[in-house]
């Protein structure tokens, strides 16, 4: 019988294996894992019904490194599963944990292209069958919230070992990256997007409180969005939230979803990573475009979000993406790119799965259980061809999209987009395309002020002063054909490259 997934499996038999580049292939042959690590703690309210209150709990990790690696400053990926803010079983789900076997396939796979990668567990605990709609979206914005803080914890904890602990993951602080499955990738949309409190101080999250409009998160309470500050109850006088490694950056380069929603589409700005999404558009729970988050079994409404589509649309309008364009005619992973593509409507960093008649509703073909699974029977309503070979060929499809774009936006050596640092050089940036049609982009290795553009008799022909990024695309001025040249000021000085326009 012919499978579903046959044109995933075509494009997997597509991947030159004799073509091997760290970062961008698997060139190690195991990993090793340490497990149940403690990036942290933080306050839970999973037990608030049985307690009282919400008590400490340490948030863990298990961390992937390709075995008998000798390099010491490697990009990290910070993973976080599914599991719909509820734990395994009772969230009725055969998925929910780290060590679900579609994590440790990606974090595996990645670990021997040469990243580190931590799978985090993360805070738990909403009320999906709340007998109110308002309830429901309370404790759900109060549990992404807190998901978002755990993130940006695990990032801190990071750069504190590199400070604090000589570094003993051998991690490159400067390069991370947050990936979300499922509902971990509610969490990394919404880390990426939202920038300060008050992103979240808006009408669909603010609720009537004895007759007074109160939003649903309040930083006094449940801390900031970083996790830094104390949150306390008034009320009772309650943690709700502790600081976590204070002083260090929460930043990071780029995030990646595989289902999830951003939890408004306001919150996507121009000053946002890149991002990479993986979404079933039929996805009966989480809307591609914007729609309203369902309760799986019970069909509740929640709240209004956008999905991977309407997301990367922002992005596309904002320029955020651009970085990926070198990587969309990179020959390696072509086919996979074309794939993308065929659905996308050219966003760059979009991969549609669109699963054929009669399997609309399976949000996740990339994951797989064992049979004995106690929520064996929920999991095969949607996905009920699962298995391990299926899951595996749409990794395949998941890890060799990702893997260039993330090498563009992490700026790594021998990705399609590498930008590489010669010596004695004040400024160092690329052009590209070059040859151009005469819109290009300008891509450093550090934030730049302004660029200048002349003509080879000197005449001044473009320019743009208080940039302030590392990456721009200029697509405003229509260069005619000639040699151009090209100057880009920084703090540290600047330097002037070639550009030929056809």
């Amino acid at each position: 019988m012919k499978r579903v997934f046959t044109l995933f499996a075509l494009l997997a038999l597509s991947w030159n294996v004799s073509y091997a580049q760290r970062y961008l292939s698997e060139v190690f042959d195991e990993v090793t894992v340490t497990t149940d690590v403690s990036y942290g703690m933080n306050a839970t309210v999973i037990a608030y019904s049985q307690v009282g209150q919400a008590i400490p709990q340490s948030l863990l990790c298990d961390i992937y490194e390709p075995a008998g690696d000798t390099e010491t400053e490697r990009p990290l990926i910070l993973y976080f599963h599914t599991g719909n803010f509820l734990p395994h079983p009772q969230n009725g789900s055969p998925t929910g944990l780290r060590t679900d076997s579609a994590a440790v396939e990606i974090c595996t796979r990645f670990a021997k292209m040469g990243y580190v990668v931590a799978s985090c567990d993360y805070r738990l605990g909403w009320n999906p069958i709340a007998s109110t709609q308002d309830e429901r979206v309370y404790t759900l914005i109060n549990a992404a919230y807190r998901g978002v803080q755990d993130s940006r914890t695990a990032v801190r904890f990071f750069r504190r070992s590199i400070a604090e602990n000589n570094n003993p993951y051998g991690v490159d602080g400067d390069k991370i990256a947050l990936w979300g499955q499922g509902t971990g990738g509610y969490i990394t949309f919404a880390s990426s997007t939202i920038d300060v409190y008050s992103d979240i101080v808006i009408a669909k999250f603010i609720r009537d409180v004895n007759g007074v409009p109160t939003p649903m998160v309040l930083d006094f309470v449940n801390g900031d969005p970083d996790a830094t500050t104390y949150g306390i109850n008034p009320l009772d006088n309650d943690t709700l939230c502790y600081p976590n490694h204070v002083g260090y950056s929460s930043d990071f380069n780029i995030a990646i979803n595989m289902g999830g929603a951003c939890g408004d589409i306001s919150w996507v700005d121009e000053t946002d990573n890149p991002m990479i999404s993986f979404q079933v558009p039929s996805d009966p729970f989480a809307p591609y475009t914007t729609g309203t988050v369902i309760v799986p079994v019970l069909n509740l409404p929640v709240v209004e979000v956008s999905g991977s589509y309407d997301v990367q649309a922002q992005l596309n309008l904002f320029a955020n993406n651009d970085v990926f364009q070198l990587a969309e005619d990179w020959a390696p992973t072509a086919a996979y790119t074309a794939a993308a593509n065929l659905n996308n409507n050219a966003y760059h960093g979009l991969f549609p799965f669109v699963r054929p008649a009669g399997s609309e509703a399976d949000s996740a073909p990339w994951e797989w259980w064992a049979s004995t699974n106690p929520n064996n029977a929920a999991g095969l309503a949607t996905n009920a061809d699962m298995s391990a070979e299926k899951g595996r060929t749409y990794i395949d499809s998941i890890q060799f999209y990702a893997a260039p774009r993330m090498a563009c936006a992490l700026n790594l050596p021998a990705g399609p987009c590498y930008v590489g640092v010669e010596e004695n050089e004040v400024v160092n940036f690329e052009l590209f395309p070059n040859p151009s049609n005469g819109e290009f982009a300008i891509r450093s290795l550090s934030t730049f002020k302004g660029v200048i553009v002349s003509d080879m008799m000197g005449r001044t022909v473009y320019t743009r002063q208080n940039i302030n990024r590392d990456y721009i695309r200029i697509d405003d001025v229509k260069l005619t054909s000639g040699i151009y040249l090209v100057r880009v000021i920084t703090d540290k000085g600047e330097t002037t490259e070639r550009l030929i326009v056809e």
